[in-house]
């Protein structure tokens, strides 16, 4: 077996046994990225000092010096994180030449706990949308067919994951951006309840909250992404949405499943979900009565339209680029994509009243979720309407021969970034296309453990993780 074969736990194991080294490991991963990544795109940056830092991560074990849960092992991390001394662009023109001179507090964890930056992976620009493709850096195509999307806005990083390109990576998610990319590549991805990763905006500290913003760990299996997720929560007094840190062990999974009670909804009572998914999602809620859970369908009724839905989601979005981007948009129009352009345009055009009218749909939104969860453990539903599409569109046009909006109507994420719930992408299966299907399981606020615990359970009994590519990836 290839050390990029090898899960990021089982490569922890095998640094503290002192089978592996963290050179040895980081250099794997190195040559893998210079050999396969023009296959999909999912690398636009690559860390030219990450031997080095894996140099001075071995040095201290040799010295018998604590390192950190994460023993030296390879990070892959999103480029709309800021790095220092590492090229962060957005994706966007007028960043590019952007070099941060700090790194975020959930990064400096990550390399507290002796995690080596593999480098940067591809976004749109601003994570903008849920497809990722940008001016500078081009399409992430996915490794289960490189005709198709990886999704969004985390596509890079989910990419790489897929690909073995990186053992685990960071994502950000303000609309599904880590769930989208995770479900279209076959991947576990998590966003974690808001504020247990402090989310730190450039210049706006309160800039995370409208919609919220999410940071949080995409892998391979849900013990990778809980061993990530461990070293990046934590509250931090500088951050004013930072909450408590969670008490709990993530690295220890393992609650009994009997007895939970589980809601389900297959499509929140507004999406058109089509039926490749709905079969498989439909089997993964079976899975987890076999598990011993409670589950039972429930209705739900956010007193809207999926159009007034997204478009109020969207409005929270075109206001916050606007405020955050639109004097630099003034400066050089040029520098901005077409569907940049004119999110900041639509957002000029919300005025404060507009504004809190979105708030209110906002509220009926958090109410309904949480008149569920006050009566559930846990809400499951399908995290897309769709499997991975031609990478050159927004997305699908139809869906079960209805006409959908492609820009927003086969997401079921966005719900819970206006509500903070935590929830995650777990795969559950393929379509009879072969490609992925991932569930979305959420759960009460600081209800983290229990998602985790949820998904590990099934993983646990039933295949998750798949081996994705035109063909098999340890013989590419």
């Amino acid at each position: 077996m290839n050390i990029t074969d090898l899960t990021a736990t089982q490569l922890v194991n095998r640094i503290k046994n002192k089978e592996l080294s963290p050179v040895e490991v980081t250099n794997a991963f190195l040559e893998r990225i210079e050999t396969h990544n023009s296959k999909w795109n999912a690398f636009v940056t690559v860390n030219e000092q990450a031997i080095e830092e894996a140099k001075k991560v071995e040095d201290k074990m040799m010295k018998g010096e604590e390192v950190g849960k994460l023993q030296g092992i390879p990070v892959a991390i999103k480029d709309l994180t800021p790095t220092k001394g590492l090229l962060t662009t957005y994706g966007s023109p007028a960043f590019k030449d952007n070099i941060p001179d700090k790194d975020p507090v959930f990064l400096s964890r990550i390399k507290k706990a002796g995690g080596i930056v593999l480098g940067k992976t591809n976004t749109p620009e601003f994570g903008h949308k849920g497809v990722t493709d940008n001016p500078l850096f081009g399409v992430t195509k996915n490794p289960w067919d490189v005709n198709l999307t990886p999704g969004g806005s985390s596509g890079g990083s989910a990419a790489a994951v897929a690909a073995k390109l990186a053992p685990f990576a960071e994502g950000s998610d303000g609309g599904g951006s880590i769930r989208i990319p995770a479900a279209l590549t076959g991947i576990f991805g998590f966003k974690p309840t808001f504020g247990v990763i402090p989310h730190e905006g450039e210049e706006n500290l309160y800039g995370s909250e409208h919609p919220y913003l999410h940071n949080g760990p995409m892998a391979r299996t849900v013990e990778d992404a809980a061993l990530l997720f461990s070293v990046m929560q934590g509250y931090d007094a500088n951050i004013p949405n930072a909450v408590p840190t969670l008490k709990d062990d993530f690295t220890n999974l393992g609650r009994e499943m009997k007895g939970l009670k589980i809601a389900y909804t297959r499509n929140f009572g507004l999406y058109e979900i089509s039926e490749d998914v709905a079969q498989v999602v439909d089997q993964a809620v079976k899975h987890y009565e076999a598990l011993g859970c409670q589950v039972e369908e429930v209705d739900v009724d956010l007193h809207m339209s999926l159009k007034e839905l997204t478009r109020a989601f969207s409005g929270m979005w075109c206001v916050k680029f606007a405020g955050t981007y639109g004097k630099l948009y003034d400066q050089d129009p040029d520098s901005f994509s077409e569907g940049m352009a004119k999110m900041i345009q639509i957002g000029r055009k919300l005025s404060a009243v507009d504004y809190k009218e979105i708030e209110v749909k906002r509220t009926l939104v958090w109410k309904e979720i949480q008149n569920i969860l006050n009566n559930y453990d846990l809400i499951l539903s399908p995290v897309l309407a769709t499997t991975a599409f031609d990478h050159q569109l927004a997305g699908p046009s139809l869906i079960n021969g209805k006409s959908v909006n492609p820009a927003t109507d086969w997401m079921l994420t966005q719900i819970y970034n206006f509500t903070g719930h935590p929830a995650a992408s777990l795969p559950v299966g393929l379509t009879k296309a072969g490609l992925p299907v991932g569930l979305q399981v959420a759960g009460k606020r600081f209800a983290d453990k229990l998602v985790l615990d949820a998904c590990h359970a099934y993983e646990q009994v039933f295949p998750t993780y798949l081996e994705p590519l035109e063909g098999n990836l340890s013989k590419n």
